[in-house]
């Protein structure tokens, strides 16, 4: 369940942690006991986009009733979708909860290309965004299920930001070792050493073998 956080990332933190594959990320979460730390079947759109990281700002739907959802809610300027795109802080991802609903959009391209401009790092929902084209385009992390082209307003009504949502500790430090060991074990393995004892490290002479590489390669 994404939380918004009130804190930030450092320059530090944030570069680190680009620098981290999430298959390393999820292993350093389920030693923590987080067992579910993902949103399932969400896709990058442009794959050319910067990796994102950042703390989760979020937005909340439900299930849209028609008499109330009509094209003129958005004329209110405190429209929690409107405000969200708006408060969203800079270098934070906006968390779109959209009950796993792709038949209608939770976005499209002029409000995440705003988000961008803002200087938020990325968006992703469990259910769709319109204008997928120009999204592909775009040099800006989105993530979602699938293209959605109807307005979000057919089926989702926006409830609430930055609060606890179901959309799908600091571990920089931790991540970033445990690369550069995958990036050494990769390299042992390409050479045509056996996993037994290298992966995990269950031998003592791998972690021999692991310093002098760290040293040789200034990781």
């Amino acid at each position: 369940m994404p939380e918004a956080s009130t804190g930030t990332l450092s320059a530090e933190t944030r570069d680190k942690l680009r620098k981290v594959a999430t298959p390393t990320l999820m292993t350093a979460l389920y030693r923590r006991g987080l067992r579910n730390q993902w949103i399932q079947d969400v896709h990058l759109i442009n794959p050319e986009a910067a990796p994102m990281v950042g703390t989760a700002f979020t937005l909340r739907y439900i299930p849209a009733r028609e008499d109330l959802n009509k094209l003129d809610v958005f004329r209110d300027r405190n429209h929690p979708q409107r405000q969200a795109i708006e408060q969203c802080p800079p270098g934070a991802v906006l968390v779109i909860d959209s009950r796993k609903d792709a038949r209608a959009a939770s976005a499209g391209s002029i409000l995440i290309s705003r988000l961008m401009v803002r200087g938020c790092a990325g968006v992703v929902t469990d259910g769709g965004f319109r204008d997928t084209p120009e999204l592909r385009k775009l040099p800006f992390s989105a993530y979602h299920h699938r293209p959605a082209a109807p307005t979000n307003l057919t089926l989702h009504q926006a409830i609430e930001i930055n609060g606890p949502i179901g959309c799908g500790d600091e571990i920089a430090n931790e991540t970033l070792e445990m690369t550069a060991f995958e990036d050494f074990v990769t390299e042992e393995v390409l050479k045509g050493r056996s996993i037994l004892g290298l992966y995990p490290a269950t031998e003592e002479q791998t972690l021999k073998d692991f310093e002098a590489w760290r040293k040789a390669n200034n990781r």
